[in-house]
């Protein structure tokens, strides 16, 4: 097997979104086409309601997917489809907006205050932007947790580990979706298909992603080009981009104990014209789309 090396590593960034909620981004439109078929990667963590709690009133989406996944707190959501509910602490919503999809998400107030989650969009292919809507209300309950002889304990959202799948499947992209924890001093590999895109965002503790650790192995790379700082071991709110070349992970976990999702999927290869909630291959699908909202023929 022969170990991915790092692409490049981005530390996550303060935004608000939404009515108002506070959030770090990891990775976003400045990035594509380096995540393809990944287009955005949202971490909203706070102990304060006021950063969360105003939410994310009806919006459109059309042309993508996302994927949502709650670690503290919850997220009620009701979409254009009839579909309403809630999702929390380990739930995972996986929308497909497709031919376009109005929907809603409000935090509520925890009891601890703290809410959590993740949200992650994923870009369609041409072929299938204009497929049906689609939602899926995934229970922590039915996401199976693996563990490994050595202590490493891997959520199976999406994809296989250990011979075991994950709930989600029937997806174009062919994603993984992995919540990882690896106890001190441990080593954690994973077997890549051929060609997919793949990143790990770091939760908690600390570890090394590349099999590599020379002097010259680890490159801290912000959001500018010329944003560079050497780095060893990759802590919270980091996200580490895996080069394409290779077809496993190697991941070491130095005196602490270390946690991340991990993702990976099959690159597009297509164009790209993304604005707000809405991503399509030409600017003349984004107008289109954008005037059948304001008519309210964005629904079909």
């Amino acid at each position: 097997m022969t170990t991915r090396r790092i692409a490049k590593i981005f530390k996550s960034r303060l935004t608000i979104e939404g009515a108002g909620v506070h959030l770090k981004r990891a990775f976003g439109y400045s990035q594509v086409p380096q995540f393809d078929p990944f287009l955005m990667l949202d971490d909203f963590h706070t102990s304060n309601p006021d950063e969360y709690l105003a939410g994310f009133p009806w919006h459109p989406h059309r042309g993508i997917e996302t994927i949502t996944y709650v670690l503290e707190g919850l997220v009620e959501h009701g979409d254009s489809m009839g579909n309403k509910g809630a999702i929390g602490a380990g739930d995972v919503q996986w929308m497909t907006a497709g031919s376009g999809i109005i929907h809603q998400e409000m935090p509520q107030l925890s009891p601890t205050g703290t809410m959590w989650g993740f949200q992650l969009w994923a870009n369609l292919p041409a072929s299938q932007k204009m497929m049906a809507p689609r939602y899926r209300d995934v229970k922590a309950a039915d996401i199976p947790e693996v563990k490994l002889e050595n202590g490493v304990t891997v959520k199976v959202i999406a994809g296989e580990v250990a011979g075991v799948k994950g709930p989600v499947g029937d997806i174009v992209i062919e994603p993984e979706m992995l919540d990882i924890s690896l106890p001190a001093g441990t080593v954690f590999c994973h077997p890549l298909s051929a060609g997919h895109t793949a990143f790990a965002y770091v939760l908690a503790g600390e570890g090394y992603f590349d099999d590599h650790r020379d002097a010259y192995a680890y490159e801290m790379v912000g959001h500018g080009w010329s944003d560079t700082e050497r780095c060893c071991a990759c802590a919270a709110e980091t996200v580490v981009l895996f080069e394409h070349a290779g077809d496993e992970i190697k991941v070491t976990t130095t005196d602490k104990p270390l946690r991340f999702l991990f993702v990976s999927g099959k690159p597009l290869g297509e164009p790209v014209a993304w604005y707000g909630p809405i991503v399509m291959n030409t600017q003349e699908e984004l107008k289109t789309a954008f005037e059948e909202y304001q008519r309210g023929t964005f629904v079909k």
